[in-house]
């Protein structure tokens, strides 16, 4: 695996080691890297003929300093996760070699995704995530990239970023790797107890109850049980818990049987705020 600080030298020996018809497969991520993260690089390392990760924690998508203060870093342990599963480039930079200008300005138009769930309780966390992903595709330019499910809100945003861009770039949409109990892996996992652990595994057993009850009619009954299983569970605060529909995330009240849907939800627990999606039918 051969490591990279600076953006220049990066595309520089990309321009000359790619060949034509090859692949380049791109792997984005905040490091604290987990098992999930492995099954991306898995993946790429499948469909591509060069792997690229990136490893880089964007102070400009977290609309809560505290947050980003409190983000693990384990860098020492995901350069050899990242060795292991035959990474072929890592990508490292600083924030001043993402931002060089300092704080990014620029706003992307990402219509009523930004206002809904994720982006109406952290706002400014999808133009962040935007600013980074722009200038990291630029960099990178690769032909696959590869992202998880557990962010489906985001992932939906990426999307549009690619169309926004004019880029030929293919999202490739893995699925969501959970712990035997169920709790969708994340980094932020690492800061809650071993009770915790177990605890938070409730958010996919609320999901999984609203698709086991899932049927033709009204969903607030649904949503309202779903939130009193976290409550009863333990967890401090619920930002959201949402029957929406799969492709535009806009909450359906009442179902016809027929549209795609999706339950989202994001809770807090031994202040960690923890998000998980399900697909309903």
């Amino acid at each position: 695996m051969i490591l990279f600080k600076k953006a220049g030298e990066l595309k520089q020996y990309l321009s000359g080691h790619v060949l034509p018809g090859q692949k380049k497969g791109f792997v984005p991520t905040m490091g604290a890297l987990h098992e999930g993260h492995i099954s991306l690089i898995e993946r790429c390392r499948q469909e591509s003929d060069l792997v690229i990760c990136s490893i880089f924690v964007n102070p400009a998508q977290f609309n809560d300093p505290a947050d980003f203060e409190k983000y693990p870093i384990t860098i020492e342990n995901d350069i050899l996760l990242l060795e292991k599963a035959g990474t072929d480039i890592l990508f490292l930079p600083s924030v001043n070699e993402i931002y060089p200008n300092g704080n990014p300005t620029e706003h992307y138009t990402l219509g009523d995704i930004e206002t809904l769930l994720e982006g109406r309780f952290r706002p400014g966390h999808f133009q962040g995530v935007c600013q980074v992903m722009y200038r990291l595709l630029k960099i990178v330019t690769p032909q696959l990239l590869f992202m998880g499910q557990k962010d489906y809100q985001q992932c939906m945003v990426i999307q549009q970023l690619l169309r926004l861009m004019g880029s030929t770039t293919e999202l490739v949409i893995s699925p969501t790797q959970r712990e035997t109990s169920g709790l969708a892996m994340s980094s932020r996992n690492m800061r809650l107890s071993e009770k915790g652990k177990e605890t938070a595994a409730a958010i996919y057993q609320a999901l999984q109850w609203i698709k086991a009850h899932l049927q033709q009619g009204t969903t607030n009954d649904l949503i309202q049980h779903a939130g009193s299983l976290l409550t009863t569970a333990g967890f401090d605060k619920i930002d959201y818990i949402s029957i929406a529909h799969a492709e535009t995330l806009v909450p359906v009240d009442s179902w016809d049987g027929h549209t795609p849907l999706v339950a989202l939800a994001a809770a807090f627990l031994e202040d960690v705020r923890l998000i998980d999606n399900l697909s309903l039918n």
